[in-house]
């Protein structure tokens, strides 16, 4: 029958509308920003930068390594590599960033930096209230403004963040246990007396 479909459609749109009244399951419009619905894990926006600890400088993930500015495809990404050493927050000295700096308003989200991260130092944020009056200076992101503590990053990625963190404490007590021979094989080895002097 001609226009059959056209009127399911508008059977369905009476159904709800009507049927909002009695049933708030059918009552599909949010008040946004009153009322939110709650954002898949899955959700993603754009990146920011994961630190542990409670000195965002100091528990920076990041090593500098650049992979992620090599990858990206719209080369939105900016790194400098530090010249010189700091201790993360384990004591390791490590690289870090001196200037990390991610063009917002060039990103398309597609996660190939998160995906080729070795250190899980990068991760997707999922806030999407970003509009700015500034289209150049306030989508140009610095290290500071991408940094996240963990805890945030287990807010909105739990299962991920959980996974994330059983894999590094893994890898942290593996390289723990193949240096603990060494320093072993150190302590217990024999010390000899100085050999007397010859005249």
């Amino acid at each position: 029958m001609l226009g059959e479909g056209i009127l399911k459609g508008l059977a369905e749109t009476a159904r709800n509308f009507f049927g909002s009244f009695v049933n708030k399951d059918r009552l599909t419009t949010v008040q946004f920003p009153e009322e939110r619905l709650p954002q898949p894990e899955a959700a993603r926006n754009f990146p920011f930068l994961v630190y542990d600890g409670g000195d965002w400088q100091a528990g920076m993930r990041c090593v500098a390594c650049q992979i992620c500015e090599k990858e990206c495809p719209p080369k939105c990404i900016f790194i400098e590599k530090s010249s010189d050493k700091k201790p993360d927050y384990t004591g390791k000295p490590q690289f870090y960033p001196a200037v990390f700096n991610i063009d917002v308003s060039v990103c398309m989200s597609c996660q190939i930096c998160v995906e080729v991260c070795p250190f899980d130092a990068i991760e997707m944020d999922n806030a999407f209230e970003l509009s700015t009056t500034d289209r150049f200076g306030g989508l140009l992101w610095n290290r500071q403004q991408l940094a996240k503590p963990n805890s945030y990053f287990h807010t909105i990625h739990p299962a991920t963040a959980t996974e994330v963190d059983e894999r590094l404490a893994a890898a942290k007590a593996k390289a723990e246990a193949k240096a603990k021979p060494s320093v072993d094989a150190v302590a217990s080895t024999p010390q000899r007396d100085p050999a007397p002097p010859t005249n």
